[in-house]
C-alpha cells in the first residue's frame, strides 16, 4: 500500500514538477494528468470533480488523488489496493511542509526553488512509495530552506578557516535523543502560544431541521522554548474532547490516566491535537445547534426564478465574513439582486453559475435579506436546492473547551503563554 508518485500541475494543467516514475512506463503518469485534466474541463462547476479520479486505460487498478492549493493541483498517484486516504494525508503533510519552508506556495514559488522542492520530494517519499521523513524540524536539519542558502551564498566560503560550514558543530534533529526536537535551542524570550480551532460542519433540512451537525478542532501550537521544556498542559472541561489524535510528541498514558497532555514540544508550529467535539450527555440530541438561520423564499418560474433570502444571527459574538453560495444551475445568464442592508454584498459569476452574498460583520440583533432574481436559457431551470454557508467567528469555541494550567518542568527559565480561540463553520442549509 503505497504510493506511485506526486506530480504537481499549474492552473493550465500542466505538470511543473514530478517525481521520477522508475518503476512504471513512461506513459504511467501522462494517463493519469490527462485523465484529471478531462474531468476538470468536464465539470459541470467548480469543486463538483472528485477527489480520487480512477484511471482505465491501464492494464492495473489505478487512481489518481488531487487536492487544490494556489490555483495548481498537488496529485498523487496509486494503483492496486493503496488505501486514498494515505495519499491524501501525505499530499497535506507535503503542502504544509513547503508552506514551513516558501510561506505562500505558488507556481512562481515553486519554480524560483525547483531544487529545494525536488530534495524535500527526495526525503518524504522513498523509491517504493513509502512517506520517510515528514517532520519539519527534521527535514530543516537535512535541506536547507532558501533563507538560510541565501545566507551562506553571501558569506564567505565554508572552506575559508575559522568560518564553520552549515553541518559543523550544528545542532539538528539528527543529533538531538528526541527525534522531533533539534538539540541546543535557545532563545532571548521564551515563549509558547496555542490556538483552539474549532470548525463546524452541518446539513440543515428543507423544514429547518438541523440533520447532521458536527465540531471538529485542533490545538494549533507555535513553541519558541530554549533547552528541553518538559511542558504539561490540563483542561478544566477535557470532557468535550473525544476522537481524539495527539502530536507524537505526547506521552498517551498520561493523558489516559489523568486526561493531561504531557509533552516535549517541537520547535515552531505544529498541531499539538486533533478532536471532536463531544456534547453533554444530558443533552437529547447529539447535534450541536447551528449558529445562525437561513428563511428562503423561492419561486421557481419559466426561463429562471425570483427569490428573498434572509439570515439572522443565534449568537451574542459577531460573526465576520459570512459567506452565502447559490448555485443557479448551468443554463443561468445572470442575476439581479438588492440588500437590506450596506453592510453586505452580491455578485454573479458568469462562469461557475453561482450567486456569491457576503456580509463582512454579522451582528447579533436584527436580519439581513438578500431579494433578487435570476434568468436561464432554458425553459425549467435547475438551480441547486442548497445554499452553501461560511463564517467564521473569533474569540469563540463551539464547545467552550478552556485551559487551566500548563507547568513546565527541567527548565528554570520563566516563559510567556498565550491562548486564543476562533471558530469557523460549513453549512448546507437545503431548501
Amino acid at each position: 500500500m503505497a504510493i506511485d508518485g506526486l506530480i504537481i500541475l499549474d492552473p493550465a494543467g500542466r505538470p511543473i514538477i514530478q517525481s521520477s516514475y522508475t518503476t512504471y512506463p513512461a506513459a504511467y503518469p501522462l494517463l493519469h494528468i490527462e485523465a484529471l485534466n478531462n474531468a476538470l474541463a468536464k465539470a459541470p462547476r467548480e469543486g463538483s470533480v472528485d477527489p480520487v479520479i480512477y484511471v482505465g486505460e491501464l492494464s492495473c487498478s489505478s487512481a489518481c488523488c488531487h487536492v487544490e492549493v494556489g490555483g495548481m493541483r498537488f496529485v498523487a498517484t496509486i494503483s492496486g489496493d493503496a488505501d486514498p486516504l494515505i495519499a491524501f494525508a501525505f499530499l497535506d503533510a507535503f503542502i504544509e511542509i513547503l508552506q514551513d519552508y516558501f510561506g505562500i506556495v505558488s507556481v512562481a514559488t515553486l519554480k524560483d526553488n525547483f531544487d529545494i522542492v525536488y530534495q524535500l520530494l527526495e526525503e518524504t517519499l522513498d523509491s517504493s512509495g513509502h512517506p520517510l521523513t515528514t517532520s519539519p524540524n527534521a527535514l530543516s536539519d537535512i535541506v536547507l530552506s532558501p533563507s538560510l542558502i541565501s545566507k551562506l551564498l553571501a558569506s564567505v566560503s565554508p572552506a575559508t578557516p575559522g568560518v564553520p560550514s552549515a553541518r559543523q558543530g550544528g545542532y539538528g534533529a539528527f543529533t538531538s535523543p528526541i527525534p522531533w526536537r533539534k538539540a541546543g535551542v535557545r532563545h532571548n524570550h521564551n515563549e509558547i502560544l496555542f490556538d483552539i480551532v474549532e470548525e463546524m460542519r452541518g446539513i440543515v433540512g428543507k423544514n429547518g431541521t438541523t440533520l447532521v451537525s458536527n465540531v471538529f478542532g485542533k490545538i494549533e501550537s507555535n513553541s519558541k522554548l530554549s533547552g528541553t521544556p518538559d511542558l504539561t498542559l490540563t483542561f478544566t472541561n477535557s470532557n468535550v474532547m473525544t476522537e481524539c489524535a495527539f502530536h507524537p510528541c505526547v506521552r498517551l498514558q498520561k493523558w489516559i490516566r489523568d486526561n493531561a497532555l504531557s509533552f516535549v514540544p517541537p520547535e515552531g508550529r505544529f498541531i499539538l491535537a486533533d478532536y471532536q467535539y463531544r456534547p453533554p450527555q444530558s443533552a437529547l440530541i447529539s447535534n450541536v445547534p447551528i449558529p445562525l438561520s437561513l428563511k428562503a423564499n423561492m419561486d421557481m418560474g419559466e426561463f429562471g426564478g425570483t427569490f428573498a433570502l434572509t439570515l439572522t444571527s443565534r449568537l451574542i459574538k459577531v460573526m465576520e465574513n459570512l459567506e452565502l453560495k447559490f448555485y443557479l444551475g448551468e443554463d443561468a445568464t445572470s442575476a439581479q439582486c438588492t440588500l437590506s442592508s450596506a453592510d453586505g454584498s452580491w455578485s454573479f459569476n458568469s462562469r461557475t453559475k453561482t450567486l456569491r452574498w457576503e456580509i463582512l460583520n454579522m451582528r447579533s440583533s436584527g436580519s439581513w435579506i438578500l431579494r433578487g432574481s435570476w434568468t436561464s436559457k432554458i425553459k425549467a431551470p435547475r438551480p441547486a436546492h442548497a445554499f452553501q454557508i461560511r463564517f467564521e467567528i473569533p474569540s469563540y469555541s463551539f464547545s467552550s473547551l478552556k485551559v487551566d494550567q500548563l507547568r513546565l518542568s527541567s527548565e528554570t527559565y520563566k516563559m510567556y503563554k498565550g491562548v486564543r480561540m476562533r471558530s469557523k463553520g460549513s453549512i448546507e442549509w437545503r431548501w
